[in-house]
């Protein structure tokens, strides 16, 4: 483990300005049947209090995606909504789709705050996808129209005739192109899930916490090669919310002030899920080339990683982009599952992530980092007191990342 920050240390063009100061979840579990809005506000009473903040004192909102679902499920709540339920006067506010992925609202929170247009900004992100999705599956995003009939658009017009509606079938081509470039293996793909399981049975939120052998993960079925059932996220019900302040506002709060010391929010190429010139690589690379770009940090001062795992491939993409292993090499880098475990040389996704813990869609990260770092994960609390976390959130087509640290 490195040492605390120093402070002489580069602070990124916020300059120190923006901390989180607070961090809470919903009840998370499948199929809980509570009201997407519900799960949004006991999440921003949790993150409130655990800052020790009452709605009084927050001035700004952010939320991805907004009010926006493209499926069932896919958003609790809007910004409109936590504003009129909890009586906020915002001073600003923002509930954005089309930003650095889910942590791109996140980012703006931060210069909001830095830039004094707000002291004290509620973030959340909230999912109630299991119940939406209940009985109809993943398919169900198609199922619209008279009699269960619907009409394929946009980009979906030249995948459902093959039956490839779901992200597992797109990500998956490419994962398929990584394999035939650099040889990756089921038996190392296979070390994200299984490094996942591990850490989910020290979660009692998580949704998946019964042993999992490697033997299991090469026996359960396929589901677009060559991803089977565990290399796929579990769609659960939850919200995260996190108090991004001002620095100078943060007096009397019962946390020390986790700094954000850079943010990761490029996009070089076209917003495309199968376009890039390398298929190889996803728009997490050019977040991460940005996040390198805003700090003196280097990979190597990081001391734990909560890199997005939607699907197992997209942390192995994560690792390689932000620089903790070379191209090519992420297969190697967690192939005996040591190297990313709580007690390894880069503990990754200590919550369980996604894959185990349920699918918070990104943030859900963010609540462990903080969590990580201020020494209260409980029995999956990494040892020898971490200073400096990496956050990434999002695959594909859009990414967004950033580190944390604590300065005490």
């Amino acid at each position: 483990m490195v040492a605390a920050v120093r402070t002489g240390d580069a602070m990124s063009v916020l300059d120190g300005r923006a901390v989180i100061s607070g961090a809470g979840q919903s009840q998370i579990g499948r199929r809980l049947e509570r009201d997407g809005l519900e799960l949004t506000l006991e999440a921003c009473l949790r993150a409130l209090d655990h800052a020790g903040l009452t709605a009084a004192g927050i001035d700004g909102v952010a939320t991805y995606p907004g009010a926006f679902a493209p499926d069932p499920g896919f958003t609790g709540a809007g910004a409109y909504d936590v504003i009129g339920a909890l009586g906020i006067r915002a001073r600003w506010f923002l509930g954005a789709m089309e930003t650095a992925g889910q942590l791109g609202p996140l980012a703006d929170a931060c210069m909001a705050v830095a830039t004094g247009m707000a002291d004290h900004v509620l973030f959340f992100r909230s999912v109630w996808e299991s119940t939406a999705q209940a009985g109809r599956g993943r398919g169900s995003v198609l199922a619209g129209g008279e009699q269960g009939r619907h009409r394929a658009e946009g980009f979906h017009q030249w995948l459902a005739p093959y039956g490839a509606i779901s992200a597992a079938n797109w990500i998956a081509l490419a994962a398929q192109r990584y394999v035939h470039e650099y040889g990756l293996t089921r038996e190392q793909l296979a070390q994200v899930p299984l490094n996942a399981r591990r850490n989910a049975a020290l979660n009692p939120s998580a949704i998946y916490r019964a042993p999992l052998t490697l033997d299991d993960y090469l026996a359960a079925r396929i589901i677009s090669t060559p991803f089977c059932l565990y290399d796929c996220d579990v769609p659960c019900d939850g919200a995260t919310a996190i108090v991004i302040s001002r620095r100078e506002a943060t007096t009397g709060l019962r946390q020390d002030p986790l700094t954000v010391r850079s943010l990761g929010t490029g996009m070089y190429e076209r917003n495309t899920w199968d376009q890039r010139p390398d298929l190889t690589t996803m728009a997490a690379h050019d977040a991460a080339h940005t996040l390198w770009e805003r700090t003196h940090l280097r990979p190597a001062d990081v001391d734990i990683a909560q890199l997005y795992d939607g699907f197992s491939y997209l942390t192995l993409q994560w690792l390689e982009a932000l620089g903790f292993c070379e191209r090519g090499e992420a297969g190697r880098f967690v192939q005996d599952g040591e190297r990313i475990s709580r007690t390894g040389e880069l503990p990754l996704n200590t919550s369980g992530g996604q894959l185990s813990g349920g699918r918070l869609h990104g943030v859900g990260f963010l609540h462990e980092a903080c969590l990580q770092l201020w020494g209260q994960a409980g029995d999956r609390q990494v040892p020898g007191s971490p200073a400096i976390a990496a956050v990434a959130a999002g695959g594909g087509p859009v990414a967004g990342c950033l580190l944390l640290s604590r300065d005490g």
